[in-house]
């Protein structure tokens, strides 16, 4: 992939940046004017720049996370159909398989995301595998946060889930949470390696 400036630089503090495989520049504008909207209309929908979109739809910045999160709420979609052009039919009975180790990567500064299932657009939820690679609260900015439910189970070591409005809570191998993703939350491992967990939002 071709070096690009990102809009957020990644650091530890940092860890929301969004690095993106494909090409959704591209993606995006589709979007917009298969549409019929505007830079402008758009960047109100959002809440984004128009310039940030211009320099996003034409490949010269790599969004953050907070800022792809923009994206979906403004354009009224998911995280896949960013990335997955909706067909023209709607065949009830779908279904979608991913392979160990085949998802879409999504990598940050503190998670390694892994989307799974991203080819079935329109879904009421977006299951990911993340590699937990935060040791520690103080990686994180702020709290992350954003529309719907969770749910989280961890499948491999054991980690720390903090959440705005409850004290941390060590969970480890086989235990899992549901909560209110509008909460602020973050998770570290508390493993002597990387922690993996399963997330899924319900919109």
């Amino acid at each position: 992939m071709v070096s690009r400036p990102s809009l957020e630089t990644a650091t530890a503090s940092d860890p929301d940046r969004f690095v993106e495989p494909l090409e959704l520049g591209k993606r995006v504008k589709e979007i917009r004017l298969a549409r019929g909207w505007t830079l402008e209309e758009v960047g109100k929908k959002t809440g984004i720049a128009r310039s940030t979109l211009s320099k996003i739809e034409n490949d010269q910045v790599s969004p953050s996370f907070a800022i792809v999160q923009k994206l979906i709420n403004g354009l009224e979609m998911d995280l896949p159909q960013l990335f997955v052009e909706a067909s023209e039919h709607s065949i009830a009975g779908r279904r979608d398989v991913t392979r160990k180790g085949r998802g879409e990567p999504h990598p940050t500064a503190t998670y390694e995301h892994e989307l799974l299932n991203y080819s079935i657009s329109r879904k009421k939820m977006v299951p990911f595998k993340t590699t937990v690679r935060a040791r520690s609260f103080a990686e994180f900015k702020e709290w992350v946060r954003h529309d719907g439910e969770e749910f989280l189970l961890v499948l491999r070591g054991k980690i720390n889930f903090f959440s705005e409005l409850y004290e941390p809570i060590e969970l480890k191998e086989g235990d899992s949470v549901y909560y209110d993703a509008s909460m602020g939350h973050a998770v570290v491992s508390l493993s002597a390696k990387d922690a993996e967990i399963l997330w899924v939002v319900a919109r």
